[in-house]
């Protein structure tokens, strides 16, 4: 029996919400808060009976919640830009954050105005923008969509019975809105 397992938590129409202990996942379902979906295989044992220890699990009622957004971190931005420099776009392991509007300058600290960069390409454009280091960036840099993939990918090494329902999501909520561009 493993406790210290996490949980699933899905909304009611099995968009994926968060990630909690699987103790507070059993006691949702146990107060009739929340439906067993997948148990992660084990169970834990009371007074003459066993209980499923939750592995997903799907809320009774709508959670009205805002978009998620992804924060802004050092390995979130790396992720972004394909651990490759925007510059020169070579793929390297010591890859640097740079400011696109040099910070002493008045550029912020924010997803439209950091890149990943090369000590080389890091150090050749300094304290000046690009355009005045004579540099072209590979791309424009965006806030990127905080994702299923992006928000729980991590957890799918351990919980594989996750996979579906983060796939499942992430390919309705693509197919939503690749309908709606075509029709503007």
């Amino acid at each position: 029996m493993s406790i210290d397992r996490s949980a699933l938590v899905l909304n009611q129409n099995y968009e994926p919400l968060n990630v909690c202990s699987v103790r507070r996942a059993f006691v949702l379902v146990d107060r009739g808060k929340a439906e067993l979906v997948e148990d992660g295989g084990d169970h834990i044992r009371g007074v003459g009976r066993s209980f499923r220890l939750p592995s997903v699990i799907r809320l009774r009622r709508y959670v009205r919640r805002p978009q998620p957004r992804l924060r802004l971190t050092r390995r979130e931005v790396f992720a972004r830009d394909h651990q490759r420099c925007q510059y020169c776009g070579k793929q390297q392991s010591d890859l640097t954050l740079d400011h696109i509007e040099p910070r002493h300058r008045g550029g912020r600290h924010a997803w439209e105005n950091l890149v990943t960069a090369c000590r080389r390409c890091n150090h050749r454009k300094a304290g000046r923008t690009p355009k005045e280091a004579g540099m072209k960036l590979m791309s424009r840099p965006v806030r990127p969509r905080a994702t299923p993939g992006a928000m729980f990918g991590h957890y799918l090494q351990r919980y594989r019975e996750w996979h579906p329902f983060l796939i499942a999501w992430l390919d309705r909520s693509s197919s939503a809105r690749l309908g709606s561009e075509s029709a503007s």
